[in-house]
């Protein structure tokens, strides 16, 4: 059945009057504008600290490796070996996003996305070519499926050991002694000590916790 709008009903809509466009920016503000959203991941520091790791063979100079991105600014615990450079990007709080414990190995080729902030607890290890991923998109319309962008921190809790080429997306915790199987899309939390694998990971094996 239609029912006629009233009155009052029609004076609780919204004002259809257009805003106000805001002014137009000049050149030298337009310039400043994709300046500052340009160089947004150019960070000198850490350039210059890759060119110097890369003069390291990948097997070799591990300790040195960790101490050196230590003293670019990111918190590294005591006896944590770096085995290659890994892949790292983010904002200007990259620095601040990165926070790997004591005894941990991290192996070549790994990508640390900075966007939002990576917590690696003690004794972790992290295979050759895993990818810890912070930031992503929402879908988006058919135009344009891969929507605004999202981002959301990363933990690994102490003892877990992620395998190599697996991927952790933004927003997952991986449980205490869990392991994360060489090629592992993990998408969801991980309990503590349990195995997970596959694309989605799921849990394979539940692991002795003492």
């Amino acid at each position: 059945m239609l029912v006629r709008k009233s009155k009052c009903m029609s004076d609780a809509l919204p004002n259809d009057t257009p805003k106000p466009a805001a002014a137009p920016l000049s050149p030298l503000a337009k310039i400043k504008v994709l300046f500052r959203e340009d160089t947004t991941g150019l960070h000198p520091r850490l350039h210059a600290v890759r060119m110097l790791l890369n003069l390291l063979p990948q097997t070799t100079a591990n300790r040195l490796r960790a101490m050196v991105l230590s003293l670019a600014g990111f918190v590294i615990g005591d006896r944590t070996l770096i085995r290659g450079t890994p892949r790292i990007n983010g904002g200007r709080q990259l620095y601040q996003n990165l926070s790997i414990g004591t005894d941990c190995l991290i192996d070549p080729d790994c990508t640390l996305d900075l966007i939002d902030r990576i917590t690696i607890g003690d004794r972790v290890t992290i295979g050759h070519q895993a990818m810890i991923l912070t930031s992503s998109h929402e879908i988006g319309p058919k135009e344009h499926r891969a929507g605004a962008p999202i981002q959301a921190p990363v933990t690994i809790k102490d003892g877990a050991w992620i395998g190599p080429r697996s991927i952790i997306l933004p927003g997952i915790t991986i449980g205490e002694g869990a392991i994360v199987a060489p090629g592992a899309l993990v998408n969801k939390d991980v309990p503590n000590h349990t195995r997970v694998a596959g694309a989605p990971a799921k849990v394979v094996e539940e692991l002795p916790a003492e």
